[in-house]
């Protein structure tokens, strides 16, 4: 009998359900444990965050597919960005894109 360790949770992410933000963009829920939350977000061409976001904590996304717009920047494919606590932004895309971020929960 072989025993499956507690400190590991493993997901495939696209099994996620995906719930819609507003018409364009879904977001996925990902593993979520005291010290940080994982989410997926996807992006319809043409679409825009609904309104700025302000962070209470560190946030990071890894742009996996399409462009992004933030704060002036193109973000393409590979792009990862650090928030520090109490910045903001409001992504954008003209192409579609999808980014994995993760908050890092203050303690």
């Amino acid at each position: 009998m072989t025993h499956e360790p507690d400190d590991i949770q493993v997901l495939l992410a696209d099994e996620v359900e995906a719930v819609e933000v507003v018409p364009g963009i879904v977001r996925r829920r990902l593993v979520a444990t005291d010290w940080a939350r994982g989410w997926m977000y996807d992006f319809a061409p043409g679409t825009e965050w609904p309104e700025v976001d302000v962070h209470d904590c560190e946030e990071r996304y890894f742009v996996m597919s399409g462009e992004f717009i933030d704060r002036g920047r193109r973000l393409g494919p590979g792009s990862y960005v650090v928030f520090a606590p109490g910045s903001s932004h409001r992504p954008r895309t003209e192409t579609g894109a999808r980014m994995l971020g993760i908050s890092i929960i203050a303690r």
